[in-house]
This record gives structure tokens, sequence and C-alpha cells, in this order.
């Protein structure tokens, strides 16, 4: 038997301490049916209910009968009517409606037959045993296709968690691709209950990972057509799926220790009700084991410390190290909410540095509590809170909270019990405002999150000797959450770095304590600075990877909009197609960065062709150069302390940016803030190309599409891995690791760093490896060979000739898998100097397995219910497919060299197909293209005779579905307009329905109807979309 150690403080922690798996695994051959058995059967044994339900019909009648118990209420036939059908199961409501039902408003409003207003319950957040926790298997539901899915969980009979298993050996990613079948399918079909699922776990036996149904969503609208409705958030897949793990960060894998600590119904139902965040963007987070063990972990030092009275200090507080990026602003949120419920706690006091107060932050914080943020530098407001006791979560900065305290003495709430929470404790915990905030509250909790704790190693010689390290400031170290952790746990990637010599003989950057302007100056020279920007212009496309990988992503549209508003301004969102990520250059000084910003204009005027979009952005900072690791602040709202020659610099550069971008900032207080904010928001869309910094920007700065970071500058520790770890979020399977490409020797630093972050074995998982280790293979740590690009490309051309073709299913399969590492390794050597030129494989050769490989997965995938068992254990790279996509002006390109060649040369005809073949999405429209090709004649204007075609051929093809089906003709011209604007076609809800002809309900046949229409609309959508 398996055992739990919990957590002593806790009566019932939701996260075991540790958890140690005893049980003995069978050697046997396991079925997916078998799985399934003992899955339920283990739930059976931790008091599921097993309940035989196969239909909707017996769902609804368990849901009726599980909401009467639950809120000790019997409906009449007529109130269940309407209130299922009004509140339950409305037509107009999809995924994010239900989904905020059971988060938001879990208490909805009865009309009764005798005309009151009664409150109906649909899940107890406050009593959480009071939730009744039944499972059913194989329940059958017809949407599209026929689907049966494999186990559902349903709490008070509402289906809100949705197991999909795999047998043992087939990839689990095939059961996360399953359950978009499913939603693409049929989960939206009939009353749609299966909506209501919050979060989904899969599992091949081996390996267990769960995700939220908003994960599970988006990457269903993303891959479904390539774009999505504006104002949703970026792309979400497999990546974002996370393992469960103890209070170690040990992960619990195995499908049966998953069930005995994730399904545990105080874990299970402690997430749903509390561990759980439905974000302004509609989004929503499942927190991670590691989130959920922090902030239980400072509840229960809040509550010991008040029952000892040990508030007011240290021993009453503590500090929490999470890596930076993985989600310590929405731990410490998700504390501070959680703490404020707590009946003694007055306040609670969530202190952020005022930079990091930026629009995107701001709006999570107001998602919590309305009105709690506020970004303005008055205190009045802030004073106006405190003095509410209504008002129990204040957002606040540092700099505000002094000001508050040295203009009110002896204030009232100085008496009150306030917990008090540092986000990246590491830039506040020190000096005069640390000290003022603890010697005036009499009864505080301290607590710190940070993810570059200060320890006696790398703390600095301050004048406060008591303050110097993190526990010193804070208290105890709570919890731990690694860098180590996070990239085993896949939940930021790894670094790459490149030490680029820039000089025969550099100076020793540790053999002083101080900066010296002797030594700045050598770094500083004009041949050195050229060097280094005709570097970073020759090989900035290939460290990016622009022009060479596209992805999708959501990008805001009124950027300046949002930057300048004084009050919250609409996000408008639409998704583009982007090529590549963006980069910062962080430098020395401010006269580094002067001086870097004139060379990149200077040599991009000489060669156009390398221009980027770049921008600078500094303020003045007491220490341009690091001296104990901590970047020196620089003021985001005020460039008054910059001396005259630099302010005139920076006005001159964010004039450049005006012209560049359409706006108007300058250096001025107000508007500097809102240039502050607009580089910000222009970083996270990727439209600028290289920012460079000095200090700005380096830490809490958060973007996706940031891959790379050009290094002149001594970092170190602290400063050293909060720099790199602005490359390292997670976006996609496209991006595999950041990029650092350091100018100065940073090689031990980094060493010394990562072993004081991560531990001294760390090297070897947070930094990849070498060039030749994956282009021609290595031995793993346990003596196992790895092989490299070179390999796996001289087995696929030995056995996959490409004049042969693939036969049986078994070639198929080994196809696909050894196709889908070439295609990883590439992905992986591609931003390397050796790789240009060294492919192996010619572009021709890679379109022509590209074109089998897609091939088979329109085989395997439009193969119908025969082919169903085929999909176990295939899974295709179709994002890394995606990122060497062929588009239609290639194809055009290739059109005219046929027209010039006054179409005679049939190789590029030859071309075109097998361009087209290797595309997923020039697929739907291989016809439109060949049919445009035949009538191209010696008159033909390529560009302009192709635009007015599409446009001919797609009215053409319209009028033939509406005069076939006898569609509405206005409404379906307006519906595909529609549809063509938000990027996909809407099948779910009653569009459809609005513009079908009449047809009798009752005469059968309108659904079969329905779902013809809806098929030829899909195809008429995928040919034409992209190109109107």
């Amino acid at each position: 038997m398996s055992f739990y150690n919990v957590v002593s403080e806790s009566e019932e922690s939701t996260v075991v301490s540790e958890y140690k798996s005893e049980e003995k695994r069978s050697d046997s051959y396991q079925s997916e049916a078998d799985l399934e058995r003992e899955f339920i059967r283990l739930l059976g044994e931790q008091s599921y209910e097993y309940l035989n339900i196969k239909s909707e019909e017996d769902l609804i009648k368990n849901l009726r009968k599980k909401l009467e118990q639950l809120n000790n209420y019997e409906f009449t036939d007529g109130e269940w009517k309407r209130f299922f059908n009004e509140c339950m199961a409305n037509p107009n409501e999809g995924i994010v409606e239900k989904t905020r039902k059971i988060q938001e408003d879990n208490v909805q409003n009865l009309k009764t037959d005798a005309g009151f207003t009664k409150n109906i319950t649909l899940i107890d957040k406050k009593n959480i045993h009071n939730n009744k926790l039944q499972v059913i298997n194989q329940y059958e539901a017809t949407g599209n296709y026929d689907n049966r899915y494999d186990v559902t969980i349903l709490v008070n009979g509402l289906p809100l968690v949705h197991i999909e298993l795999k047998r043992r050996g087939v990839a689990i990613k095939e059961a996360f691709n399953q359950i978009d079948r499913y939603q693409r399918d049929s989960f939206w079909a009939s009353c749609g209950l299966y909506e209501y699922v919050q979060i989904f776990v899969i599992s091949n036996g081996t390996n267990t990972k769960y995700y939220s149904n908003t994960t599970r969503f988006n990457h269903i609208k993303d891959s479904a057509s390539g774009q999505a409705k504006k104002k949703e958030k970026t792309s979400n897949s497999f990546e974002f799926t996370s393992f469960w793990a103890d209070g170690n960060n040990r992960i619990i894998p195995d499908l049966v220790d998953f069930t005995k600590t994730f399904f545990a119904k105080h874990t299970l139902l402690a997430i749903l009700t509390k561990y759980c965040v439905f974000t302004s963007e509609n989004m929503l987070l499942v927190m991670r084991p590691y989130q959920i063990v922090a902030t239980e972990r400072i509840l229960n030092r809040i509550e010991i410390a008040n029952n000892y009275k040990k508030y007011g200090s240290v021993a009453g507080g503590g500090y929490i190290w999470h890596t930076t990026g993985s989600g310590k602003t929405l731990t410490s949120f998700k504390t501070a909410q959680l703490a404020s419920g707590l009946g003694f706690i007055d306040k609670v006091l969530f202190v952020v540095d005022r930079k990091d107060l930026d629009y995107q932050t701001m709006k999570e914080y107001d998602r919590f509590e309305k009105g709690a943020a506020n970004s303005n530098t008055s205190t009045a407001i802030l004073k106006k809170q405190l003095e509410n006791s209504n008002c129990k979560i204040i957002i606040t900065t540092i700099q505000k909270l002094s000001v508050f305290i040295a203009k009110n003495k002896g204030h009232e709430v100085f008496d009150k019990k306030v917990v008090i929470i540092f986000d990246e404790c590491h830039r506040s915990q020190f000096g005069d405002m640390h000290l003022d905030i603890v010697k005036n509250f009499k009864k505080y909790f301290l607590f710190g999150f940070t993810g570059t704790p200060i320890f006696a190693v790398n703390a600095n010689s301050g004048k406060y000797a008591n303050l110097r390290t993190t526990e010193q400031a804070f208290g105890d170290k709570l919890h731990t959450y690694t860098i180590v952790n996070a990239i085993n746990d896949k939940n930021v990637l790894p670094f790459r770095v490149d030490y680029i010599k820039t000089m025969d003989k550099e100076p020793d950057i540790d053999d002083a304590k101080v900066w010296d302007i002797d030594r700045e100056a050598v770094w500083n020279s004009p041949k050195r600075i050229s060097d280094v920007v005709k570097y970073i212009l020759e090989n900035f496309n290939r460290k990016t990877y622009r022009n060479e990988k596209s992805y999708s992503f959501n990008s805001l549209l009124n950027i300046q909009e949002v930057a300048s508003a004084k009050n919250e301004a609409e996000e408008i969102k639409q998704k583009l197609r982007l090529s590549g990520f963006n980069s910062i250059f962080c430098v020395s000084s401010v006269e580094a960065a002067k001086l870097y910003y004139n060379e990149f204009k200077k040599q991009m005027a000489e060669n156009p062709s390398k221009a980027l979009k770049i921008a600078t952005i500094f303020s003045y900072g007491a220490n341009e150069e690091e001296q104990d690791g901590i970047l020196d602040e620089e003021n985001p709202e005020d460039t008054t302390r910059l001396d005259s020659s630099s302010r005139d610099f920076l006005a001159g550069a964010i004039k450049d940016y005006n012209a560049t971008f359409g706006t108007s900032y300058d250096t001025s207080s107000d508007k500097f803030q809102n240039y502050y904010k607009d580089v910000s928001l222009r970083m996270k869309n990727r439209q600028i190309d290289l920012l460079i910094v000095v200090n700005m920007f380096l830490t809490g700065f958060d973007a996706t599409t940031l891959n790379t970071l050009w290094v002149d500058k001594n970092l170190k520790a602290h400063g050293l891995i909060q720099a790199y770890s602005r490359t390292n979020r997670i976006l996609n399977s496209i991006k595999t690791y950041g990029n650092i490409v350091c100018f100065r020797n940073l090689q031990k630093r980094t060493d010394d760093a990562i072993s004081l972050f991560g531990d001294k074995e760390a090297g070897g998982i947070v930094l990849m490896k070498g060039y030749k280790d994956y282009y021609y293979g290595y031995t793993d740590k346990d003596g196992k060979l790895k092989p490299g690009y070179i390999l796996l490309v001289q087995d696929l051309q030995d056995k996959f000739p490409l004049d042969e073709q693939i036969l049986g299913e078994k070639a198929k399969k080994e196809f696909i898998s050894l196709f889908g590492s070439v295609l990883r390794m590439r992905n992986l050597l591609a931003s390397f100097d050796e790789f240009a030129g060294n492919e192996f494989l010619t572009e021709r050769e890679m379109q022509d397995y590209t074109g089998k490989y897609i091939d088979l997965r329109d085989e395997f995938v439009k193969g119908g219910k025969d082919k169903e068992n085929i999909n176990d254990d295939i899974v295709f790279e179709i994002e890394l497919i995606r990122q060497v996509e062929i588009n239609i002006d290639y194809i055009l390109m290739l059109v005219i060299k046929y027209h010039e060649s006054n179409c005679k040369d049939k190789n590029i005809l030859v071309t075109i197909d097998k361009a087209i073949n290797s595309s997923i999405q020039l697929r739907s429209k291989k016809e439109l293209i060949e049919d445009f090709i035949e009538s191209v004649n010696i008159s033909t204007k390529v560009d302009k005779d192709w635009r007015k075609f599409v446009q001919e051929q797609k009215e053409k093809d319209l009028a033939e579905i509406i005069d076939e089906e006898r569609l509405k003709s206005e409404e379906t011209k307006k519906f595909i307009d529609n549809s063509f604007r938000d990027g996909t076609l809407k099948t779910i809800g009653t569009d459809i329905d609005k513009i079908m002809p009449p047809v009798s309900r009752f005469g059968g046949g309108r659904a079969e109807k329905k779902d013809g229409i809806i098929e030829k609309l899909k195809k008429f959508f995928e040919k034409y979309f992209g190109l109107v």
C-alpha cells in the first residue's frame, strides 16, 4: 500500500507532502479496457459511486436527482424543464459561459411555480464534501460522428472531469488528440452538458497529465483553421499539459499513483473549487501542484502564527522560492485571495514593484477583485482602500506604501492584522522602505515570492546587516521549485548559450569589484561595437527563426490605444501568422546603449536588406553596471534624472519609434510611461525585432514570442538568471529553448548561477547540448545512445527511398515516427551556425518526404471508423510541418516563372505540384490553383488575374451551394463573410439554422440536412480561407 505523509500543520492538504509508490506493477500486457477497469476500481475504493449511464436521458435524470439532493429541494417537472433549458443547457452558451457558471456563478436562480426565486447551487464551494462524486464510462454521444467517451467524473451530476485512456506503450499525446476529436465531433452535441468539463486527464498508464478545458478549447480553435476570433488568447497545445506531483516536486506519472493522489476526493474537489482561476481573457487556469503547496503552506503559517501570536515578526512569515516563469504572480495572488477569507485577517496587501503593474497584470488583479488595482502614483486611493472595511485585498507598490506610511503615522490600519505579500521580493526586500513597513505595521504576517533568492553567498554588503538575505528579511523558506524542477516538468524551456569572442584578449570581468571607466572604454571601442552589430544583423534571422518558422499568434491590434488609456481600454486581438521570434539586447550602460543604437542605424542604412525594427529604452539607474548580481532599478515613469545628453538621445530614439509605429511619445513623465507600456506590448506582440536595454525588461517581463537575448553586460548570479529567463517561456513546439548569445565570457558566471539557483548537477538540464551532439548523436548519462540528425536522415533514406511506395501499416507507422524525429531534430538544429549548408536533405527531398508524411496523415486521420484503431500509436508533428509551410505567394511566384517561360517549362508545374502536396493549408486549394494555371496564357497578369479568378470562383461556388441547398441567400453570404473575418466557421449554436430553408422539425431528416450543409460549407471555407 502507498502511504501519505501529510503536512503536519494542515488538517487536510490538497497535495500530499510525500508520495512513495510501493505498488508492484504487473509485467503482463494490459489492454485499454483493462486499464479502464483498474482505474474505475481504484475510484470505487475511494468512495466514488459508479453509475451505468450511457445515454443523455439518463445523464439528465441523474443531474436533476443530485442537484435536488445538494439543494434539499425537489423540482416540479415544469421547474426542472425551465431551469435545465434556460440555465443548464442554454443553446446560446458554450464552454466559456458554462465555465463561468462553475467558477464564478455557481449559484443560479430558479423561478419557482409559486412565483418566488430560489437559489440553486451547482457546486458547494464552502463545504466541499457536500458535493457528490460519481463515475461513468463508455458514455455514448452523437454529433458529427458517434463517439464513446472513456471515463467521466460527475460532480453533483455534472460532467466536470473527463479522462481519456490509451493502453500502455501508446503515446500519451494521442489521448490529447482523441479529446480534440471529441470536441470537434460531439462534446457540443444535443444539450451540450460535456461542455461543463473543467479538467481533462490523459493517460497511457505509464504517464498521466491534466489540463484545463480552455487549453483544449483554444487548441481546437487554432488547429481547426489556423485562425481564431478576436479577443482570444494565444494558442495552447499539448505543451501546456501538466504532471501532478507531491510536495517535494516529484512527479506522479503512473495512473495508479495519480488516481490515489489527484483523484483523492478532497484533492479533486479542492482543485475544482479553490485552485482554478478563470481569467479576464476567459481562460481557465488549473493551478499546478507546486503552486497549490506554496499557497497552502502560507495559509498554514498564517493560522499557526495567529494562534501562537507570532505575527509582527519573521517567525510569522516566510518566503516561496519558485523559479522565474513558473507562475509566481498567479500563486501569490491566489494566496492573497484565500488569505483574505480568513476570519481574523483584516487586510491583505499585495506589494509589487511599480513597473510590474503593466496593463496585463493589472487586468488579472482586477479580475480577482474589481477596483483593487490602480496604477496612479497618488496615495489617496490607497488610503481610502486601507480605511474601507469591505476592501480586503489591496494591490499597491512598495513606493506608494512607503509614502502612505510617511504621511500617516499612527494610522489605525497599523494595529490591524495584515497579511503582506511581496511579489518578486528580491527587488523589494532591502532598504528603508522595507524597514518602514515592518516597523509601522504591528500585527503583520510577511511573505515573499522570488525566483532567485538572495543567499549569503550572493548577498550585497548593504547598510542593513540583518536584511541581506531573503531568509533574514522574510523568515523560513516554505517551498522550493527551482529552474531544474521547471525544466524537467516542461513548464519552462532550457537555455542554449553561445559565447562569441569579440577581442583577442578580453579584460577579466572578475578582477575588480567596481566598474572602472578604462575597462568600459575597451568594451565600447568603435571597432568592437561595429563587429557585434555586424554579427547580430548577419545572424538575427537564424537565431530568431525569422523567415523560417511560422506559427499562429493572437496579436493585439490597438496597442497605442491600450498603452495610452488612462482607464482600462478594451483589447482587440486577431489571429495572425507570425514568422519567427524577437529579441532583447542588454548592454552595460546608457552610453553603450547610445553607441549600439547609432551603429545599428548606420549599418542598416548601408544594407537595407538587413534592416530590423529596433528600439531602445532606459532611464536613470544608480548603478548601471552590476556589482552584486542584483540588477539596479530604472524608473519606467520618469527620465528627469538622466543627464541632458542622454535624455536628448532618448528623445531622438523615441522620435524614430514614433515614425516607425505611428505613435506620439516623448520623454515627459506621462508620455514616457505610455512609451514604456507601448514598448512592452509591442515586444509581447513581436512587433519590435530587437530592443536595446540597460536594466529595463530584464526582470519581471514575460513575452512568449521572445526567444533570444544578446548580452554585452557583466551579468552574474541573480541578475544573470533573471535576464536569461526572459527567453524561456513556452509558446509552442517550434520554440524549444531560450537562445542566449554572449559577447563577453560569462561561461563561469553562467555555470555558477545555474549551480546556485538549481543544483551542482543542473548544468546538463538547464543548458542545451552542443551542435555536434545533436548532429552526430551522443550517449546520455545512463549510457544510452541518442541518435543524431545525420543518423536519423540516413536511416530515413535507407528504409524509405523517395522512389519507393511505403506499403503496409507497420512500415507507415515507422515512417511517421522516423520522419517526426527528423522534423524535431531539424527544428532544434536550425539556429546553430554550423547547420547552415549541412542539412543533408535537399529542399526538394524535404518537400517530397513532407508530402508523403501529410499523405499518411490524411489517410489515418480521415480514414473514418475503420481507421480509428490505427491512430492509437501515431503522433503527427503538424506544428513542425506548418513552420515550413509553403504559402500562396510562393506558388504565385512559381506561376509567374511558368508564365515567363511562355508556359513551356513543365518542370515548374512539377515543382508547383510537389509544393502544394507538402502543404497542409494548400491541399484544400489544389483544384483552384490548378484551374488557374490552366487559364494562364501569354497575356495573363498573374497577381491581378489570380485575385480576380479567386473572387469569381468563390462567388460561383457559393451561389451553387445556396442554390443546391436552397439556403437563404443574403443570410448565407453574411454568415460566410463573418466566418472569413473571424477565421473560423461556426457550426455550433443556431447560426446554421438561421440560413437553412424551412424544414419540418417533425418530418425527419432535418439533422441530416444540416450535417450535409455544414460539410459543404466547411469544404468551401477551407478552399478559400486565406485567399480572400
